[in-house]
């Protein structure tokens, strides 16, 4: 039988005083951090192989857009089976298909066989996130929920800020494949913690539950339950306009301040400081007060930092701009996810969960829309885009819907 954290015996606020919740973020920090080198080197080599924003735009669309398709099924199967060892199986597969990319840009394959392995492991990245939000809950008292997924997204932004840096680093004195590599062997530390790792066994009582997990329940829920949906329905403008400035960030960097692949790196770890710093300020609170005005303006927030970021002419104030656009774009994303999982009932966690983690599908088209602009228009009028997008259309969304400041 599975062993209770001794702090389940006691009321606690902070997430880390949980064993398990400590050994899983542990082992998922390493294996984030290897995905950060991962994304940047993937957007680095075709960038410099084809030389071409709409390539660009592709190869993000196809690493993004399986979160359409395969998010929700991920969902179901994370309230019918043990989220943990669906998470073992999908971090073994997303490694050896890591490893198959290290071959193909060492190799110098073709560039449609390298889209068509990254589309693969992109599918068994899209069930990921589902199954891993459903299991954090599981691993730390309803009183550290709030804690566990402020500290959940404090790990993904911390590991964004040091993956991006190390990889730009590595990009100046190894080849690219090597990058691929060291993710691929990264991802032994999160699997291994997922071994050793059990979630809290009270959770199976409702195991008889979650065999019978439908979709029709799901329906039922979001449809009575207004503060979801105007959560999925603000959640579409950061992931339309603003999201995609990781996906166009090299170009952006080449195009606007003339910067090579270190100035990369270093502009998007800078946006994980802020990130980061907003993550850990909501990690230790107890309670979220005004949730809808907070994701609001921070929405309008990430638009005018992309729009600093564009008009600026210098890396001192890129760098200022990017920090603010980690604060608000993660303070927003944070949010999001507190909220939701405030609202949602374990037995239906992984497939709500999977609904609103669709949203990062619209990643990709913002990608291809933004990259078509750039194209016909140029560089500075995708970004003017990017930002304008995201103030107007939340605007026009609030006037609409005024219940989301009731969050």
């Amino acid at each position: 039988m599975a062993q209770v954290d001794v702090q389940y015996t006691k009321p606690i606020h902070f997430a880390l005083q949980s064993r398990m919740f400590s050994l899983f973020m542990s082992g998922s920090f390493l294996t984030r951090v290897g995905d950060w080198m991962d994304i940047t080197a993937l957007n680095w080599v075709v960038l410099q192989f084809t030389n071409s924003p709409l390539h660009l735009a592709l190869i993000n669309g196809c690493r993004l857009l399986p979160a359409f398709l395969f998010s929700v099924p991920a969902g179901i199967l994370a309230d019918r089976y043990d989220r943990r060892r669906l998470l073992i199986f999908i971090q073994i597969g997303m490694m050896l298909f890591t490893f198959c990319l290290a071959y193909l840009v060492e190799m110098r394959q073709s560039y449609w066989l390298f889209v068509f392995i990254v589309t693969i492991r992109s599918i068994l990245a899209a069930m990921d996130p589902p199954i891993r939000n459903a299991l954090v809950p599981n691993l730390v008292p309803q009183t550290a929920l709030i804690s566990a997924i402020a500290i959940n997204t404090t790990i993904i932004h911390l590991s964004r800020m040091i993956g991006p840096a190390v990889a730009g680093m590595l990009l100046a004195v190894t080849d690219l494949e090597d990058l691929f590599y060291i993710n691929a062997w990264g991802t032994l530390g999160v699997i291994l913690s997922l071994h050793i790792i059990r979630p809290n066994p009270s959770l199976e009582t409702i195991k008889k539950e979650r065999e019978k997990a439908t979709f029709r329940e799901v329906a039922a829920f979001v449809k009575s339950t207004p503060p979801v949906q105007a959560l999925f329905l603000l959640a579409i403008v950061p992931m339309v306009f603003g999201f995609p400035y990781t996906t166009m960030m090299p170009l952006f960097t080449r195009d606007l301040l003339h910067l090579g692949s270190e100035g990369f790196g270093l502009l998007l770890s800078i946006s994980s400081v802020g990130a980061l710093g907003g993550t850990v300020w909501l990690s230790i609170r107890k309670e979220v007060k005004g949730a809808g005005r907070w994701l609001v303006y921070s929405i309008i927030g990430f638009g005018f930092s992309l729009l600093l970021f564009i008009g600026s002419t210098n890396i001192i104030t890129a760098g200022a701009a990017m920090f603010l656009v980690g604060l608000t774009s993660q303070t927003y994303r944070t949010m999001s996810r507190i909220t939701l999982q405030i609202h949602v009932p374990d037995q239906l966690r992984g497939r709500i969960l999977s609904i609103a983690l669709m949203d990062r599908g619209f990643i990709p088209l913002g990608a291809i829309l933004i990259g078509a602009v750039a194209s016909v228009t140029g560089t500075l009028s995708a970004g003017i885009l990017m930002g304008a997008g995201c103030i107007v259309t939340t605007i026009l969304i609030v006037v609409g819907r005024r219940q989301i400041w009731n969050l």
